[in-house]
């Protein structure tokens, strides 16, 4: 199962180590999308369908930090899960990490420069929260697929009973607009 991923940070050359480090620390299948600010982030998120994210704290138009408050009202909002947020940042002391946890909402904290065994190992959890949403969200999307077939053969099952159907070989014609 891939997950999708959205990784934000203002370096482009930053945000390919990210997706290259967390390709080898091997947690999951990523599939990545990137954002060079909070605010392209905040645009993408909306419109896409993310398990994780990665964020930057200092970048322009929005930082990590606004991001991380407006994803989670965004996701609030629409009903969806929270997905795992995970500052990547050279931020180091403990009033940034405070503020990026507890006040922002973040869910982990990454400080830069990092080696692929501590992305491994603070991490793990995270990833595994996402993999977790990613089979809730499948799952809904089999159920209602599932409901959705179930109402629609009924219905073409339900014409070709009512004697609007010129022939029994009706139904059959009609199954396929499922």
């Amino acid at each position: 199962m891939k997950l999708q991923a959205l990784v934000i940070d203002d370096s482009g050359v930053m945000r390919k180590m990210v997706m290259k480090s967390l390709t080898e620390a091997k947690l999951a299948e990523f599939e990545f999308a990137e954002a060079e600010d909070g605010q392209i982030a905040l645009d993408k998120l909306k419109t896409g369908d993310f398990d994780i994210a990665f964020v930057d704290w200092n970048m322009p138009n929005m930082t990590g930090i606004d991001f991380v408050k407006e994803a989670r009202k965004h996701l609030r909002m629409e009903g969806e899960d929270a997905i795992p947020m995970v500052m990547v940042t050279s931020e180091k002391t403990i009033g940034k990490i405070q503020e990026a946890l507890d006040e922002a909402g973040a869910d982990g904290f990454i400080s830069k420069p990092f080696t692929v065994p501590e992305l491994q190992h603070k991490l793990k959890k995270h990833v595994d929260k996402a993999q977790i949403i990613r089979m809730r969200k499948n799952r809904a999307k089999q159920q209602a697929s599932a409901a959705a077939q179930r109402i629609c053969h009924e219905a073409v099952h339900a014409r070709g009973h009512s004697g609007k159907t010129a022939a029994s070989g009706d139904h059959r014609r009609h199954s396929g607009a499922c």
